[in-house]
């Protein structure tokens, strides 16, 4: 097996973010990280809120779910308090609940499940034919050179170095702004490796599984999620493990929307690894609320 690369700064930072201080029993603190944003990026709360309950776990039982909902916009420049209740252990299954606290208020809440290992039955949807993302280009390099007319904010957040190396399978929508069907795929993976902790891994999944999920309900509207016409925010997000997986290997993550309605778009995405697994599966509903000037990234 071919060892893979030390993480670059950007990974570093990512993996110092996840990293929680105990404060005191199933009390954790999260570092900020603040990344141009006005407000808290929500899969930083969901990786941390995630990191925090398995503190709590013993290490034989993996999470298996998480139902988060995101009740304040966060503050980039303040930690997260993580206020764990150890709801239940079970003689199969373990529950947490999570509150991410900011200024004395929550800004989070999830609720998460861990299982032990067993053998079961085993079935899944078959991964869709794609092109191998070593033959695309990455974000960066489509932002800055084939996609020049672009929003500027887009462009330039692209530009810069990011912990996950994204490769968008079809960039047609960002060539024109017709209205398409609101479908898109992506391969993704760590800039660099990371430890083996399977929690670890699911983190970073998680954080990343938030950046492009409720983007895919504007793709049917001909928009983009750095339009300045346009208020976006993600008010829940629900995440299934289903299989082990490493985050730092090549991931392809499928997603779509069947609903937008009453200023909410609701998305699902579906995550396999290079061998056609299906590891993880993903379902959010987001604001999506047309408006003269809205939140911007620096």
């Amino acid at each position: 097996m071919t060892a893979l690369p030390a993480p670059t700064p950007a990974l570093e930072k990512l993996l110092a973010t996840l990293t929680l201080e105990p404060l005191e029993d199933n009390l954790f603190r999260g570092p900020r990280s603040s990344e141009g944003w006005q407000r808290v990026y929500g899969g930083q709360v969901l990786g941390q809120a995630l990191v925090a309950a398995a503190m709590t776990v013993d290490a034989s039982r993996t999470i298996h779910s998480l139902h988060g909902y995101f009740l304040l916009a966060g503050d980039p420049e303040r930690e997260i308090i993580y206020d764990v209740e150890r709801t239940r252990d079970g003689g199969s299954f373990t529950t947490r609940r999570i509150r991410g606290i900011q200024h004395g208020r929550p800004i989070f809440s999830m609720s998460a499940s861990f299982h032990k290992q067993e053998e079961g039955y085993d079935h899944q949807s078959a991964m869709p034919d794609v092109p191998p993302p070593e033959s695309l280009p990455s974000a960066k390099d489509l932002m800055s050179g084939m996609l020049a007319n672009l929003p500027e904010g887009m462009r330039a957040y692209w530009r810069r170095e990011h912990p996950i190396d994204v490769r968008i399978v079809d960039a047609s929508r960002y060539a024109s702004r017709q209205p398409k069907r609101a479908t898109q795929s992506i391969w993704l993976k760590t800039n660099g490796a990371l430890p083996d902790a399977l929690y670890i891994h699911q983190a970073v999944l998680a954080y990343a599984s938030d950046f492009t999920l409720l983007d895919t309900a504007l793709i049917a509207h001909g928009k983009l999620l750095f339009d300045g016409d346009i208020q976006l925010a993600s008010l829940d997000h629900a995440m299934w493990f289903h299989r082990p997986f490493r985050a730092d290997g090549w991931l392809l993550y499928v997603q779509d929307s069947p609903s937008a309605f009453g200023a909410r778009g609701y998305c699902r995405g579906a995550i396999f690894d290079l061998e056609g697994r299906l590891v993880a599966s993903t379902v959010q509903e987001g604001l999506m609320r047309p408006r003269e000037t809205a939140f911007m990234p620096k």
